[in-house]
């Protein structure tokens, strides 16, 4: 089985391109997903235990959770050492499953894949991309969204040229949704003629 990282930047459209897969009958395990199930789950009372008061019946608190996270690299550190530890765990389970049921391709769609060091988990690399006007613009347009916070965010992330510099493939989702479902199925195919 091929496993494939699905990576990009903030708005670029890696959300949208991982349905894309799915549709062309890809399983795809989604981190964020993960770590949404995990906050209900799992990692409610190791999170608790390192952050007392960020969990309420059971289910961590994103709001509490925030308070005591942002802007503390310190408390960002001890939340990253719980949490992606237990993503990594979900998606090797993930990956085990669809390997036993035969899939050909897997894809794991990880917002900071080189960011975690996560190339080595992974055959190959397909990075979205947009120009940075559409970037910004989708990034704007969400709620609760602002300049300052979509360039803290940012500031995190490698940039975008240095990703597609280390991509197998390049996804510009800029051009539309039917281009973007081509490119999906071109490299679907080139990786299943590669095995």
């Amino acid at each position: 089985m091929i496993v494939l990282g699905l990576t990009g930047s903030i708005g670029m459209g890696k959300s949208t391109t991982a349905k894309m897969f799915e549709e062309a009958g890809v399983p795809v395990h989604d981190s964020d997903e993960a770590v949404h199930r995990l906050y209900r789950g799992k990692a409610t009372p190791l999170i608790e235990e390192a952050f007392p008061g960020s969990t309420h019946n059971g289910v961590v608190d994103r709001n509490l959770l925030g308070q005591k996270v942002l802007g503390n690299p310190e408390a960002l550190k001890l939340l990253e050492a719980i949490i992606h530890p237990l993503v990594r765990a979900d998606a090797d389970a993930f990956l085990e499953h669809h390997r036993k049921l035969g899939a050909p391709i897997a894809v794991l769609d990880i917002p900071l894949l080189f960011e975690t060091g996560g190339r080595n988990r992974v055959d190959k690399v397909v990075v979205v991309t947009a120009a940075p006007e559409i970037q910004r613009q989708r990034v704007l347009d969400r709620p609760g969204m602002t300049e300052e916070k979509f360039r803290t965010i940012l500031a995190k992330q490698m940039p975008d040229d240095e990703k597609r510099a280390r991509a197998d493939f390049i996804i510009d989702t800029g051009k539309g949704l039917d281009a973007a479902r081509s490119a999906v199925a071109v490299i679907i195919d080139a990786l299943s003629r590669a095995e």
